[in-house]
């Protein structure tokens, strides 16, 4: 723990320090200086509570083995050993918290998000499927305080998504998000089935981190723009023009499309602010073999196989192949409850790194 420790140490004096230059005049008057220096002070806070706390707790398990030393009436005795028990269980679990606190951060958790659901095996009730998905993960926006707007969709005549994008906006997304990347299968019977039978469908999913303010130009040779008719709500001035915008960036091939604003110079502006972030994505993973195969390992191709989790709905069963977490129910989930499949997938990867540090 001697380690942990000087690594603690140090988080305390830059929080320390923080706070000083927080208080400062010439800080306060600079105010993206500011922002960004609450922003790190604010990352910094739990660390340095939560070790401070440790450090209270190992006090008092000192006071109390002092005071067992001395010639203590049983009562006392009895009632100090018990309390010693008590704090040396706490000083463990917060021993474990301490080394979750230092682990590598994730730079993206913090960021908004970009997801795209796309209705894959299944034809009809694959994009229904993915339809539902939309519901659940925007139920669960809803209770996280976050914003969802859609940014396109292709719908399907019974009411599926072929495909639909959204931004999704708040604090934290990415960090609860990003695990949802992959294949999602659904077991259910079709309204379309006469017999009864259970079909098995799939949606995939991916989730991207939206890079604000990206520092990357993208010359007009390098775009290619259509305009077409939006197919979107607006009524009959909307559909009437030719509003909506596809943007594809020639040499990646990454096509933007979008029709969710009013006039074709906002969805210009939208669609270009979304393809530099999907861009600079795909730069930033180093070469384009490394980015096709993240894309595959995140989305998948949709196949039945290829799944990260289950939604059985004549059992009521929601099943996580991960981390092997199976819950019965699947209602309450469907409906925007995620928060228990999100959090084991939360503990299991923080769980993975603190094994690799071991291992290291």
């Amino acid at each position: 723990m001697d380690e942990i420790f000087e690594r603690l140490q140090s988080v305390v004096d830059r929080y320390d320090e923080l706070n000083e230059l927080l208080s400062d005049p010439e800080t306060i008057a600079d105010t993206n200086r500011f922002m960004a220096l609450s922003k790190e002070e604010g990352q910094l806070r739990e660390t340095v509570e939560t070790f401070k706390h440790y450090q209270d707790v190992t006090k008092e398990i000192a006071d109390d083995q002092e005071l067992l030393s001395e010639k203590l009436d049983a009562d006392m005795e009895e009632l100090t050993k018990g309390e010693l028990k008590e704090l040396e269980s706490e000083k463990e679990t917060l021993e474990d918290r301490l080394k979750i606190l230092l682990l590598p951060k994730d730079p993206n958790d913090d960021k908004n998000i970009i997801m795209e659901i796309h209705g894959a095996a299944g034809g009809d009730e694959g994009a229904l499927f993915a339809a539902d998905l939309y519901d659940m993960y925007s139920r669960y926006a809803e209770r996280q305080g976050w914003q969802v707007e859609v940014i396109d969709e292709n719908k399907t005549e019974i009411g599926g998504y072929k495909e639909i994008v959204l931004m999704i906006t708040g604090e934290n997304v990415y960090s609860k998000l990003k695990y949802e990347n992959g294949a999602h299968r659904v077991q259910r019977v079709p309204e379309t089935e006469s017999a009864g039978r259970v079909h098995t469908s799939t949606a995939t999913v991916g989730v991207m981190p939206e890079y604000e303010d990206v520092d990357i130009d993208i010359e007009d040779k390098d775009l290619r723009v259509d305009v077409y008719r939006s197919s979107g709500a607006g009524g009959q001035h909307i559909n009437k023009t030719s509003s909506a915008v596809r943007m594809t960036h020639l040499p990646t091939g990454i096509v933007v499309a979008m029709q969710d604003q009013r006039s074709q110079q906002q969805n210009r502006a939208k669609a270009m602010e979304i393809l530099k972030t999907r861009v600079y994505d795909y730069y930033a993973s180093q070469n384009e073999a490394e980015y096709a195969e993240q894309r595959k390992t995140a989305v998948g191709t949709g196949d039945r196989s290829e799944r990260i989790r289950t939604y059985n709905y004549p059992q009521n069963r929601v099943t996580d192949h991960r981390i092997g977490l199976t819950l019965n129910k699947l209602d309450r989930i469907m409906n925007g409850e995620l928060d228990d499949i999100i959090d084991a997938l939360v503990i299991a990867d923080q769980t993975a790194k603190l094994e690799d540090l071991k291992q290291g």
